[in-house]
């Protein structure tokens, strides 16, 4: 079995270090492979929740998980946390109709619209309803910003802009600049529009903004949809009867039809003066069935039991789940594989537990965790959240890993997003400890602090990080880096071609995997708790809960 050694792997910049030292021979790279490999292979059929897929991605995790030496750390002794859902998914054809101006334009699901629907209802049923551009759908009272005004959306459509008001403004204005906010995430303008009364709410997608491009929103709108279960009130409460995606160019002649110019609305929407505007006569119609069963997906959960401070806990994660199986791509691929998204979390956290599991007994308690459903809105990671089988009080951190590389070694390892937790500044250390750097997040525009599963427990006060591959790359810098991630999110995210192949490098995954073994290994056996920095929004939480614990 080929080991990971620096010298052939890692010389970045300085002197390389060996990595034949650490627990169980070091990270392999070949196995990180071969967990890709297996994970991404269409026996797997797209890993979806609540699928045949799952049942053999939880036992082949579970196998693993097992032969590296841990315990199971789930419910009632077992391998698993049940995360009990709703799967929502559209049953047979999807009838729009946009009236405006005395004339009738049939839309086509999945092409100039995504039509989809939480509701607890058996049908989507919808004539005529108006349509009022709300702007950027946001009301954030500590921001001075209120794009609703007192208008009543009681049987209408809300017509909203993907991102936040700053995005494509001149200069910072009320948010942070090109770094989008959690208002601007598709998840909350569609709470937003229901806590409002809408009947429906149609998001502009903007491949800038949204960070991808229309094929992911086709692929993601079209799938079925899941959601925590809830009581009926709350359920009626929390979605709006129809929600979905509209393609821009939808959206131009839609406000050119009412006399309106788009991107002049569009700038007046970047102000906090901004109006709601109703669309002229435009209507919406949609009908079409819905298919709602209850499922139970699962968590994988194993762990290694600490020694003096066993009561306290390190979580390492990734979300094992993809998108299944869909509508066919160009070449007549149905199985949206999820190999980079996120197979190479799965096997780095599957690797750190081997690694882990050969060396001395950690004195915190570490948790190996797989995760479900990150791909219908962090539910596995707000589940175990709600439900934590560590308390949260107690968990020092946790470290989830996202999209590491298949295209070799890079000088760099990044974190998603910019976080404003000590987590941050201790990758950075031990990156430079291995003669390697840190980049920050250099894309803050794409929200992704708040698109993966770590934002679940930083929501709650638990120092939390999403760690992902550098830009950097030893062969080609950062241009390379660059076109390869770009390539990828415009081709390959979300879609079929995100698969293992025979000349996938697992160089710079290992190197990264190993990063994430001594940043944990830190974890594992210090007193020192991470914390959330000045200007973060989750520190009063943690603070608030060091308090109670002390």
């Amino acid at each position: 079995m080929r080991m990971l050694l620096l010298s052939s792997c890692l010389f970045v910049g300085g002197l390389a270090h060996a990595a034949n030292d650490l627990p169980g021979g070091g990270i392999d790279p070949e196995a990180l492979s071969r967990h890709v490999r297996i994970l991404a292979s269409d026996e797997f059929e797209g890993r979806a929740p609540a699928s045949p897929g799952e049942e053999r991605t939880v036992q082949y995790l579970i196998e693993e998980f097992r032969r590296s030496g841990l315990q199971p750390g789930g419910v009632d002794g077992s391998w698993v946390q049940p995360v009990p859902m709703v799967r929502a998914q559209v049953d047979g054809p999807v009838t729009a109709k946009l009236r405006q101006g005395g004339k009738a334009r049939t839309l086509v699901n999945g092409e100039d619209v995504t039509l989809q629907s939480l509701r607890p209802q058996a049908a989507v049923d919808i004539k005529d309803a108006p349509l009022v551009f709300i702007g950027y759908g946001i009301d954030a009272p500590e921001r001075q910003w209120n794009d609703y005004k007192d208008v009543d959306l009681h049987g209408k459509i809300a017509v909203v802009l993907i991102n936040d008001a700053d995005f494509e403004a001149d200069r910072a204005g009320a948010f942070d600049g090109k770094a989008v906010t959690y208002y601007g995430r598709w998840t909350y303008k569609f709470e937003e529009a229901a806590r409002r009364g809408a009947q429906g709410v149609l998001i502009v997608h903007e491949t800038a903004p949204a960070a991808y491009g229309w094929a992911t929103v086709k692929s993601s709108g079209t799938s079925p949809l899941f959601d925590i279960e809830r009581p009926q009130d709350q359920a009626l409460a929390q979605h709006v009867p129809v929600r979905g995606w509209m393609q821009r160019a939808l959206a131009e002649q839609l406000f050119r039809d009412a006399g309106l110019d788009f991107e002049a609305e569009k700038r007046k929407a970047m102000t906090p003066g901004f109006q709601p505007v109703v669309l002229g006569d435009a209507t919406l119609s949609a009908q079409f069935k819905l298919k709602r069963e209850q499922v139970v997906t699962r968590n994988v959960v194993a762990k290694l039991p600490g020694g003096a401070h066993a009561d306290e806990a390190v979580i390492f994660s990734a979300h094992w789940d993809a998108f299944g199986i869909g509508q066919a791509d160009a070449k007549g691929d149905r199985i949206r594989r999820g190999a980079i998204d996120n197979a190479t979390g799965v096997a780095t956290v599957l690797e750190l537990g081997r690694v882990f599991a050969a060396g001395p007994q950690p004195q915190r308690t570490l948790y190996f965790v797989a995760l479900t459903a990150e791909e219908k809105g962090l539910l596995g990671a707000s589940y175990y959240a709600a439900h934590p089988l560590a308390p949260l009080d107690k968990t020092a951190a946790v470290i989830n890993i996202e999209m590491f590389s298949p295209d070799g070694a890079t000088r760099d390892i990044a974190s998603w997003g910019k976080g404003r937790v000590s987590l941050e500044g201790d990758l950075e250390r031990v990156a430079k400890a291995r003669g390697r750097s840190y980049s920050p997040d250099p894309n803050l525009e794409a929200g992704f602090f708040y698109r993966a599963d770590h934002f679940a427990f930083a929501r709650l006060g638990v120092p939390a990080i999403t760690i992902g591959p550098g830009l950097d790359k030893v062969e080609g810098g950062v241009a390379a880096g660059k076109a390869l991630r770009e390539k990828y999110f415009a081709d390959c995210y979300h879609q079929a071609c995100d698969a293992w192949t025979p000349t996938w490098d697992p160089a710079g995954h290992a190197a990264d995997t190993l990063l994430v073994y001594d940043l944990g290994a830190e974890l594992a056996n210090s007193r020192r708790w991470p914390h959330w920095e000045e200007g973060s929004e989750f520190r009063k939480t943690r603070e608030q809960s060091e308090a109670a614990r002390r």
